[in-house]
């Protein structure tokens, strides 16, 4: 499956990520679900990782948010 770049200004630098498709419509999604922007939303995460690497977070981060929306389902 191949992988897309996206470029996002975070914390005032530029960074790239790249994920696959699906992971960005999620992502897409969940950020228009949470009335914020894409650069807001992947900020928010970057601030709460650790080590990881950024879209190793942000894979983790929709995952669970994925889980959260079937459990209140």
């Amino acid at each position: 499956m191949p992988l897309y770049k996206r470029s996002l200004s975070l914390a005032g630098h530029r960074t790239s990520i790249s994920l696959e498709p699906e992971f960005w419509a999620e992502l897409d999604r969940l950020a228009i679900l949470q009335g914020r922007s894409l650069a807001s939303l992947v900020g928010a995460i970057d601030a709460a990782r650790e080590d990881e690497p950024l879209a190793s977070s942000v894979r983790v981060w929709i995952l669970q948010a994925l889980r959260h929306e079937i459990d209140d389902a």
